[in-house]
């Protein structure tokens, strides 16, 4: 039986501002990255999804972003790899407080949005991101993009000692090249439960997506991404443990992997 593990972006509601569903989601997934509160999140928020993900036995995993809240870490920023450094620790370290207090392991880094993909393509954040993560614990996950367009993020976090897990998304379009298609493109963002579904079977079984021109990306992906601020996200999930279980895949933690 094959096994993976899926995830899903939380925490990102802040201050009087809901957004996501959090709590269902949870209950469908194996692998939760928590906003650190700089694109989203705040302290409360921060704790109390710690707390619903370790009563679901929901690996946790930290999601820090660059400072920008307005632009909810989609947009680029003109960070030094010092200062991308420190900001990371700055927020896996929050999160790993609220971790320890609350009696749960961290297990993983994701890095978020832009940061996300400013590093698949750019070898010092790359680094910066990796340093940063080895430096606070090295015993620590760093999810990097599965398929030909992540090599240089996962060598980056490999050369410097860092356990890597690839990562896909069922809920995104992908273009010839294996990058994530722009979000302002029409057809992004996939939000047809059954369509995501049969995305992430071929991602788990065959190891592979359909890009937006019809050709074929190979994957080597161990977790699976389902936005979790997609108003259709808790279908999304639903759906693909529910094909995932008629196809002999079975969901766990990429810490058990």
């Amino acid at each position: 039986m094959k096994s993976i593990d899926l995830n899903s972006d939380m925490g990102e509601s802040f201050g009087a501002y809901k957004i996501g569903m959090d709590e269902s989601v949870l209950k469908f997934i194996t692998s939760a990255n928590i906003a650190c509160g700089w694109h989203a999140g705040d302290p409360k928020v921060m704790e109390t999804t710690v707390r619903m993900a370790k009563d679901q036995g929901v690996g946790i995993g930290a999601h820090p972003g660059y400072p920008d809240l307005l632009g909810f870490g989609r947009r680029n920023m003109k960070c030094t790899p010092e200062e991308i450094r420190q900001y990371v620790i700055y927020q896996v370290g929050a999160l790993q407080a609220f971790c320890r207090v609350n009696g749960v392991r961290l297990q993983h880094v994701k890095p978020h949005g832009a940061l996300y993909l400013t590093a698949v393509d750019n070898e010092e954040i790359a680094r910066a991101v990796a340093q940063a993560i080895v430096s606070i614990n090295p015993d620590l996950y760093f999810v990097a993009l599965a398929g030909k367009k992540g090599e240089l993020m996962a060598r980056v976090g490999e050369e410097i000692g860092l356990k890597v897990i690839y990562e896909a998304f069922p809920d995104r379009a992908y273009t010839p090249q294996g990058n994530l298609a722009p979000r302002a493109n029409p057809g992004a963002v996939i939000t047809d439960p059954n369509e995501v579904a049969q995305r992430a079977l071929l991602m788990a079984k065959d190891g592979i997506v359909i890009a937006t021109d019809g050709s074929t990306i190979e994957l080597n992906a161990k977790t699976l991404c389902v936005h979790g601020d997609t108003p259709s996200a808790i279908k999304l999930v639903e759906t693909i443990r529910t094909v995932f279980k008629d196809n002999d895949i079975n969901v766990e933690p990429m810490g058990k992997l």
